[in-house]
């Protein structure tokens, strides 16, 4: 890995918008679904996805479902139900209550909260399967009360036919039983505006490539979605008494995921720097996923190097990471310091990966540096909120006045005069 100075590194990671053929093949698709419905849907399956289906086989059925068990280790079945289990709890402490305030004048007023009526969770069948991502995105839905959840993945999984078991199996166990086999930007298309047989959602969430990041861009504001995610990130913030091959290892499970996902060390100490640049070297040798993570670290992967662990705070907080490793000597003394950042582990055990899959936080993560402003996906992402107002008699009569006054400074008299009538009627 090379190192820097950390005045001299400047990682500048775009939103992929894609190309101009790119867009322009997106719109058309979701255009053709729109008006095709199911016919479109079906024709651009067996275009891109190679995979004759008829509307009668687009849904998953409850015998596949179970058949899927007979080809998933019992040791995976315990793993993930554990998994949810974790991811279950942790998300529950994020539920909020519907709040009601009454004001000594009689008025009452408040906030409503309800689930989302129905959301599409999508789930790519590209490189690799991630049966994780299901819990991921499903529970926290569940947690919030979304009573329908609906997951589209594609009919061929890492380039072999069929739907991943894994993946069927977790859903079945996350209490999924609507599965659609489509994928791409159909898929997204579908779950926006409809078929004959999907029936519209209100979110859609789950990564996708970037023709699933393009729809779900494009169908934006006819339902919502979750983000248009880039790369997998780390940063890890670490002094002269960390680890260097945990350093490395860490590093090196988040280069693994994409060429272009970024693996950066910060450091005050040349000695560790040095360390881990070799160890990341030697590790590679014997990663399966050796290719990906050597083009990972070659483009965005890097040491850097300041003069003062504060130093290293503040590059910290301008990377604003996915996923930021604190591995000082006392790392709950700089926790209060780290304004940016997705998902924050504390210490030498806490790998990454306790987070990606196990410890219950979620794991879709603000990337490209949008930590800045933005947070994990959470039971928060599953709801939505209305404002509630009953204004008294008495209320009314003591600010019909005022709330007059802002109207005629905005020039609109209407809503003076719908304050107006009030006051004359009922202040006699």
């Amino acid at each position: 890995m090379k190192i820097v100075a950390a005045q001299d590194f400047d990682l500048r990671r775009e939103v992929e918008y894609g190309s101009p053929e790119q867009n322009a093949a997106v719109k058309q698709i979701v255009q053709d679904i729109k008006d095709e419905g199911d016919l479109a849907l079906l024709r651009y399956t067996a275009q891109f996805d190679r995979t004759e289906l008829t509307t009668e086989r687009l849904r998953v059925t409850d015998e596949e479902l179970q058949a899927a068990y007979a080809h998933v280790e019992p040791s995976f079945i315990e793993a993930i139900t554990q998994a949810a289990h974790n991811i279950r709890q942790f998300h529950q402490k994020q539920k909020r209550n519907s709040w009601m305030d009454l004001q000594p004048d009689g008025s009452l007023l408040g906030q409503i909260i309800r689930p989302l009526k129905r959301v599409g969770v999508y789930v790519p069948g590209g490189k690799a399967a991630y049966p994780s991502s299901v819990l991921m995105n499903v529970i926290p839905a569940q947690v919030a009360g979304v009573p329908e959840i609906v997951m589209v993945t594609p009919p061929a999984t890492g380039g072999r036919e069929g739907i991943d078991p894994y993946i069927l199996v977790t859903a079945a166990e996350a209490g999924v039983t609507e599965i659609y086999r489509i994928g791409g930007a159909q898929a997204i298309a579908a779950l926006a505006y409809g078929t004959e047989t999907i029936e519209p959602v209100d979110k859609i969430c789950g990564p996708g490539n970037i023709y699933v990041a393009l729809a779900k861009r494009e169908v934006y504001g006819i339902v919502d979605i979750d983000s248009i995610a880039g790369p997998s990130e780390i940063v890890v913030l670490a002094d002269e008494q960390a680890n260097p091959a945990y350093v490395a290892a860490d590093l090196l499970s988040q280069a693994e995921h994409d060429e272009m996902a970024s693996a950066i060390l910060v450091t005050d100490s040349r000695e560790l720097a040095d360390k881990v640049s070799a160890e990341v070297q030697r590790q590679l040798e014997t990663l399966p996923r050796r290719e990906i993570a050597a083009a990972s670290v070659e483009s965005y992967g890097a040491v850097i190097l300041t003069d003062t662990l504060d130093e290293g705070i503040t590059v910290v907080n301008r990377l604003a990471p996915e996923h930021l490793e604190i591995m000082v000597e006392q790392p709950m003394n700089i926790l209060g310091r780290i304004e940016n950042a997705g998902a924050i582990f504390l210490g030498p055990y806490s790998s990454e990966p306790v987070g990606d899959y196990f410890a219950g936080p979620n794991h879709i993560i603000p990337t490209n540096g949008t930590a800045r402003f933005s947070s994990p996906v959470d039971v928060d992402d599953f709801i939505k909120k209305s404002s509630m107002i009953y204004y008294s008699k008495e209320a009314l009569l003591a600010n019909g006045e005022t709330i007059m006054e802002l109207a005629r400074h905005e020039g609109l008299e209407g809503h003076a005069r719908a304050i107006e009538i009030r006051l004359e009627q009922e202040g006699n």
